[in-house]
């Protein structure tokens, strides 16, 4: 029976969905790294460094669409990392737990329709 545990017959139990989650989070890191780099080539060859300039670039649909992704990678990351967090730390309460999980994805929601009317205001 103890040698069930090793070579190609090996049980295998958990939620199985740490491969996803760990490709989730590298995907996203791309995806806001390609961007900080588009935002940083743009601030460095702009030369209207006030409000208004920002406003300009803000003012396209595909910038603010590219933005918004930005935001729902950063959030969706957000919620891998703090998901690891809860299950990794907060061992001794299921409830207590469940509490947490929960504030975290009220607190993501908001944080992107905050970031949606802050976007499609400008």
């Amino acid at each position: 029976m103890a040698n069930n545990n090793i070579g190609p017959k090996r049980l295998v139990v958990g939620a199985h969905y740490g491969l996803r989650d760990w490709l989730a989070q590298r995907v996203t890191a791309i995806v806001m790294a390609l961007y900080t780099v588009l935002l940083l080539i743009m601030f460095l060859t702009g030369h209207n460094f006030n409000y208004e300039g920002w406003a300009g670039i803000f003012s396209h649909q595909w910038f603010k669409l590219a933005t918004f992704s930005v935001v729902v990678c950063l959030l969706y990351h957000a919620w891998v990392g703090m998901r690891d967090v809860w299950m990794d730390y907060v061992t001794h309460s299921v409830v207590l737990r469940l509490v947490f999980q929960v504030a975290t994805i009220l607190w993501l929601v908001a944080s992107a329709g905050y970031a949606a009317q802050i976007l499609w205001r400008v």
